[in-house]
């Protein structure tokens, strides 16, 4: 196929290397270079979002959007969004990503009927497809736009109407089987509007119930065409809603378990999400590791002096590196991986401007990657934190842990001691330091 959309660009995004000066070539992310016996392009398993890369018009509250997109003719056609699929596989094959990832009503035009949709979805599959088997790029996972159309206002699962959960239902069948023909290693469920904006007309205990009905009816589908992709929630406290249900990741883990779900579910963590909800990054992957429910998670970043969900590039090597300790610690990705849910700023409306901002995302992440595993090799942080917790490793720690001891054996132990030792420095400087002579 002719490289027809970005003619200014490289056949391909080449590693230059960190003295390079080039916009267009990658600094440290080195595909094939090993970290850890492991190439970089398996650990880190980068995915282009369809939405905010090739169908965000970067418009806002206070303006239009600007972004100059050539081969879109604003028609909203199949055609149009067919062209659009063939322009995103060769954005995804010029930057050397692995996978992409897609709402259902990114790539296709909703019809004015149910049967409308499937059958634009359908046309628009068949092309993606076709580049799939063309350029080797793979599907991370699908998901369904259950918030955009004004059905949805009010929800969609938790909707006080059971005719648009049941239009709901359709649509997340349709994206399921879409993405299961499209080989999808996941699929996404974000629960846009599934919450209130205000209590006074909201029975949270139904909605709830409702909520929960709809994701075992996905899980009983799911078995019955033979999908074994992993289903991820993605946890975001606000925004549209004044408080979604999968605010954070200890919501979505009580809720899971609730309802019988935990087996079925892992997450897909956001870092803006996680400011949103008044954590760290670190915070929601170090809760998800430590309960086996870290799946994977979308790429991005906020500006903290803002109070929405910017979707911003990520730059920080700080949080990269944060980001891959906790993602190595585990074990690394099996179906995951890190997924680009980022948009250009509404000034940087070029074509050229995709490839530098997703540039700089997989060059962050290259550098976390590889910090994150001299950090573990080192071994100190891990020291620092045993020895921390090493009366817990002792007779009295052990005691307590195995449930040996109650209250009354506590109090005649301590009665005999007098007082307790004091806890030794937390060495919280020392570590920051420690992280600083790998930056």
């Amino acid at each position: 196929m002719p490289q027809a959309f970005f003619p200014e660009v490289p056949k391909k995004i080449v590693y230059g290397g960190p003295k390079s000066r080039n916009p267009l070539e990658f600094k440290h992310y080195d595909a094939d270079a090993l970290v850890g016996g492991k190439t970089m392009r398996d650990h880190l398993r980068f995915s282009v979002v369809y939405w905010h890369t090739f169908a965000n018009p970067l418009g806002d509250p206070f303006g239009v959007g600007t972004a100059e997109r050539p081969w879109d003719d604003g028609s909203g056609s199949v055609d149009n969004a067919q062209r659009r699929a063939r322009m995103a596989f060769e954005f995804i094959e010029k930057l050397g990503a692995p996978y992409y990832a897609f709402h259902d009503r990114d790539v296709a035009p909703e019809g004015k009927t149910l049967a409308e949709s499937h059958k634009n979805l359908d046309a628009v599959v068949k092309v993606l497809k076709e580049e799939q088997q063309r350029t080797g790029i793979k599907l991370l996972w699908g998901t369904a736009n259950l918030f955009s159309h004004p059905r949805y206002a009010q929800g969609a699962a938790t909707s006080p109407n059971a005719q648009v959960f049941a239009m709901a239902a359709a649509q997340v069948k349709k994206a399921m089987e879409v993405t299961h023909e499209l080989g999808g290693e996941g699929y996404t469920f974000w629960g846009g509007r599934e919450g209130y904006q205000t209590l006074l007309n909201t029975d949270m205990k139904r909605e709830l119930e409702h909520l929960a009905r709809f994701l075992h009816m996905a899980v009983d589908y799911k078995k019955s065409i033979g999908f074994q992709g992993q289903f991820y929630i993605e946890p975001k406290p606000k925004e549209p809603t004044k408080h979604q249900y999968d605010s954070d990741t200890a919501a979505c883990l009580n809720f899971l378990r609730t309802f019988g779900l935990k087996d079925d579910f892992k997450l897909n963590l956001e870092t803006n999400h996680a400011t949103l909800a008044g954590h760290e990054m670190l915070h929601e992957l170090t809760l998800a590791v430590d309960n086996d429910a870290l799946g994977s998670i979308d790429a991005n970043t906020g500006d903290p002096l803002l109070g929405w969900d910017t979707d911003q590039f990520p730059t920080d090597i700080y949080l990269t590196t944060h980001c891959m300790r906790k993602i190595l610690e585990m074990g690394g990705f099996t179906t995951g991986g890190v997924n680009f849910d980022a948009k250009v700023r509404r000034e940087s409306f070029e074509p050229v401007d995709l490839f530098h901002a997703h540039i700089g995302g997989m060059d962050a992440f290259a550098r976390g990657l590889k910090i994150a595993h001299a950090i573990i090799e080192d071994g100190r942080l891990a020291g620092n934190l045993s020895q921390r917790y090493a009366t817990w490793d002792g007779p009295l720690g052990q005691e307590i842990e195995t449930g040996k001891v109650g209250f009354r054996e506590l109090e005649t132990r301590m009665m005999a001691q007098g007082d307790s030792e004091r806890t030794p420095s937390g060495r919280q400087e020392m570590l920051e330091n420690l992280i600083n002579e790998y930056l």
